[in-house]
This record gives C-alpha cells, sequence and structure tokens, in this order.
C-alpha cells in the first residue's frame, strides 16, 4: 500500500516537467518573425509563460497588429514548434525522478497542459515520459483554458480522483490560479524565478522560489507524505 493512498498527481508539461519554452520562445520568434515583427525577445515571451497556444496567438495578433488569423498564426506556431519538440526537449532530472517514484508507489498521475494535444505528445514520447504519464488533457479539449480551472478538473475526472486530493505540479502563476481554483493543493516551481512574488503563487501549498534549481524528488515526495498522503 502507498504511503500516498487517496493522492493523485497532474503536471503541468512546459517549464514544469520538461524546459519547453526555449522550444516555444524559438517557434514564436520564427512565427513573428515571418510576419513582420523581427525583435521579438525572450522578455516578450515570458509574458506568455503558462498560457495557451491559441491564447497567446490572439493577444500576437492584437499586440503586433497581425493581418493573418488567429487560425494562421496558431497552425504555424504550432508546425514550428512540433518540429522542435520532437527533436530537443529535456525533461528535468528531479522531475523525471519525481515521476518514477511516483509510478513505483501506484500513484495514479496525469499531464494538463495549455499545449496541443499533438504538442504534449511530441513532448512526451521524445522524453520517454509517456511510459508513466498516460493520461492527458489539452486546454484544447475543455471550454477555458488556464487560470480558468478546467483543465485540471477533467484530468482529476480522468484518474476518478476527488479534485481535493489531487496535487499539482505548477510552473507559472496563471497554473497556480487553476489549481487554487479547483480546490487543489499546489507545488509550485516559478519558471521565472522574478514572478515567485505573484498572488497567484501564495496559494500554493508547496512554494520553492528558486525554481527547477531547488526542486528534488525525494522533498516533494516527502512533502505529499506530511501533507496528507498517508491512508
Amino acid at each position: 500500500m502507498s504511503n500516498l493512498g487517496g493522492i493523485s498527481v497532474i503536471f503541468d508539461l512546459d517549464g514544469t516537467l520538461v524546459d519547453s519554452e526555449p522550444n516555444y520562445y524559438e517557434a514564436g520568434r520564427q512565427t513573428l518573425a515571418e510576419h513582420g515583427v523581427p525583435d521579438f525577445s525572450w522578455a516578450d515571451h515570458e509574458r506568455y509563460v503558462g498560457i495557451s497556444t491559441q491564447e497567446t496567438v490572439a493577444d500576437w495578433r492584437e499586440r503586433y497588429g497581425l493581418r493573418a488569423s488567429v487560425e494562421e498564426l496558431f497552425t504555424v506556431k504550432n508546425r514550428r514548434y512540433l518540429e522542435l519538440a520532437r527533436s530537443s526537449t529535456r525533461a528535468y532530472p528531479e522531475m523525471r525522478r519525481f515521476v518514477e517514484r511516483l509510478a513505483a508507489e501506484d500513484v495514479p498521475m496525469a499531464v494538463a497542459s495549455g499545449s496541443s494535444p499533438e504538442a504534449i505528445e511530441a513532448v512526451l514520447s521524445g522524453t520517454g515520459l509517456d511510459a508513466s504519464l498516460r493520461t492527458v488533457v489539452s486546454a484544447d479539449e475543455v471550454a477555458h483554458g488556464k487560470p480558468a480551472p478546467d483543465v485540471f478538473l477533467e484530468a482529476a475526472r480522468r484518474l476518478g480522483a476527488d479534485p481535493a486530493g489531487c496535487v499539482v505540479l505548477e510552473d507559472a502563476a496563471p497554473g497556480a490560479a487553476a489549481a487554487h481554483a479547483a480546490g487543489m493543493r499546489c507545488i509550485a516551481i516559478p519558471y521565472v524565478p522574478t514572478q515567485a512574488d505573484a498572488p497567484e503563487f501564495a496559494t500554493a501549498g508547496l512554494l520553492l522560489r528558486g525554481g527547477q534549481e531547488e526542486f528534488t524528488a525525494q522533498a516533494a515526495f516527502d512533502w505529499l507524505v506530511r501533507s496528507g498522503g498517508v491512508s
């Protein structure tokens, strides 16, 4: 019997399980350059961390006065991202260890991401994480992306889990807000350290201000046990 009886764990994907943001940035930079915006910077990209691709390109269209449709921008960015995701996505080593530890304990797990189903599949298969993470929900499959709770609630439904028994791992403020709105506990690992003081992160049960550099599989597992995982 697991020490984590009754707990299910739901992972955000980008910036939480894997360091995919450089690929998202590069896909976005290429897409915007193709549409007449040559100087899209990493700082510009950071405002979109944790927001779905659909919402990102819709904001681009308005912010940069682009003539292309949201659908066209989405298609181009997604295609470029998939090319990068399949070949060069890095899973965070301690996150991989955490997934493996939870799998060994038979803890139900899911991925809930703002990425498209195709992008999620490309990343999970490319990193081998699909061996343990078979329940996957994309924001494309629900009515509202993060910070709405829809994607996390759908993940809980597919796991057959009570939302109150779910713990979410998130790197972005909208995701932490979504977890709170879903009635779930959250381990927050800010991808952008300067955002650690965002009010959304204040609702997290465990906030690792140093981000991935501070995260360890053992400490996260111990926190789950201490915070009510014992059945």
